[in-house]
């Protein structure tokens, strides 16, 4: 069974570098994969990706040292049995209030009797059909469990969720917190940004890992040096369009650039 570099980095405290992946396009994955990026999040969440595409995202990052992580839509247990099972092991999952919740998803990703994971090895890419030696009693050695947090009951409960023995790491969702606090739109907002550097605190104080994506690059760096260490700098689909935009304006010389707003998570 290969090491995990992603999860021993972010438990050693070594900063981790991610984009995010909403294309749904194993091409665009794969185009990621080799850019330099230390892990690449595949967005099950917000972008139009289903379990066989997810699968063939991961066979196109695979010969890359860019460590996959997949965000479900939903802290599902089948959903999740099913993405281990073709070789996610490195989950990030949304909208996690409570550590009752954190402690269900902790065994969601553990076979009996310390979970309740299915046992399907021999039909699974994620032993490689069995023919890695003890897969499933070494498993949950490689697997990192992130845990999403976004809500005002998630921060609230943010230092019990990042305790949980088998919690590797806690992100914090910036737009949905910005929404839950009253700036909808504005992740940039004071009293947004306050939450979130508390919020890193308390997860580093738990000694667990804490993540962020946001595409303003001095926030990102701002993070990184509170102790962030797994940070998505920007996304696939941000980066196409703005990209796309900027070039076919500079052949329209008259169009105006667009007015600055405020900063963006994306």
């Amino acid at each position: 069974m290969s090491a995990n570099m992603f999860k021993a980095a972010i438990a050693e405290g070594r900063p981790q570098i991610g984009l995010w992946q909403a294309l749904a396009s194993p091409y665009t994955a794969e185009i990621c994969a080799g850019a330099g990026f230390d892990w690449l999040l595949i967005d099950g969440e917000h972008a139009p990706n289903d379990l066989p595409l997810i699968l063939s995202q991961l066979q196109a990052v695979a010969p890359y040292d860019a460590e996959a992580v997949v965000r479900p839509p939903v802290g599902d247990p089948v959903l999740i049995k099913q993405l281990l099972d073709i070789g996610v092991r490195n989950l990030l999952v949304p909208m996690v209030e409570s550590a009752a919740q954190a402690e269900l998803l902790v065994r969601a990703t553990r076979y009996p009797p310390a979970g309740i994971r299915g046992v399907g090895s021999a039909i699974g890419r994620a032993s490689q059909w069995n023919r890695t030696r003890n897969y499933l009693h070494r498993a949950e050695e490689e697997i990192c469990l992130l845990l999403q947090v976004e809500s005002v009951a998630g921060l609230a409960a943010i230092t019990e969720i990042a305790a949980k023995d088998g919690v590797d790491g806690v992100f914090i969702g910036p737009s949905d917190l910005a929404a839950a606090l009253g700036h909808l739109g504005d992740p940039g907002h004071a009293e947004v940004q306050k939450a979130i550097e508390d919020g890193i605190a308390k997860i580093r104080e738990a000694g667990k890992a804490a993540g962020i994506l946001i595409a303003d690059e001095a926030l990102a760096r701002r993070y990184l040096d509170l102790g962030a260490s797994f940070v998505a700098v920007g996304t696939d689909v941000t980066i196409l369009a703005r990209g796309a935009e900027a070039l076919a304006r500079r052949f329209r010389s008259t169009d105006a650039a667009p007015a600055a707003g405020p900063k963006q998570v994306y």
